[in-house]
């Protein structure tokens, strides 16, 4: 049985902050449903072709980051990745907390398995994102400070900067954050610790 979508369908999905429209081969569209998706440039991304083992990534940067925004979807994507972007969508000027906060709700409420930031030096937005207690945010600058932020600290955003980091490395230290695991062990109970302090600050 087919599945239409209209373009009510595509307005709605804009609502929720998401730029990413998951279809399968039933899918049809109405001719207004696909003005509305190449109006605001929405991604489809087809199960049948997607990798499902692969992990979902939600995606947000200011305007300095727009231009690797784009280029780390297309990349990721391209790997079998769902990619959830949440803005800005285009390099008009816009104010960086507004996509870490939204990133950061997605991996704590919406179920992303990691985030990603892109600002200009990748500092502001990983301030903004640790004010939530279970997000560890880090900014990332080398294979190294990649690898050891998900294998001791468990992190859950990357955040990189657009204007300190060629495009070329930071495509290198998503692929090292991402295939990287959490050791677990003697981090956990150091992690556990930062946990505690967080539920402390709450109260």
């Amino acid at each position: 049985m087919k599945k239409l979508v209209t373009e009510i369908d595509i307005i709605n999905l804009i609502k929720t902050g998401s730029r990413v429209l998951v279809i399968d081969d039933n899918t049809v569209f109405t001719p207004l449903a696909l003005d509305k998706i190449k109006e605001k440039k929405i991604t489809i991304l087809n199960k049948s072709k997607v990798n499902t083992d692969k992990k979902t990534i939600v995606i947000g940067s200011d305007h300095t980051g727009y231009a690797v925004k784009l280029l780390l979807i297309q990349y990721l994507q391209a790997k079998g990745y769902f990619v959830d972007d949440v803005g800005t969508y285009s390099e008009e000027s816009c104010d960086y907390p507004d996509f870490a906060i939204a990133v950061a709700k997605k991996v704590l409420l919406d179920g992303a398995d990691f985030g990603i930031l892109i600002d200009a030096t990748g500092i502001p937005s990983a301030i903004t994102a640790n004010k939530f207690p279970g997000i560890r945010a880090t900014t990332c600058y080398d294979e190294f400070s990649a690898k050891s932020a998900r294998e001791h600290n468990n992190a859950n955003i990357l955040v990189v900067g657009a204007k300190t980091i060629n495009e070329e490395k930071i495509k290198i230290i998503v692929d090292t954050w991402l295939s990287t695991k959490f050791e677990g062990g003697r981090h956990q109970k150091r992690l556990d610790k930062i946990t505690e302090l967080e539920k402390k600050l709450l109260k």
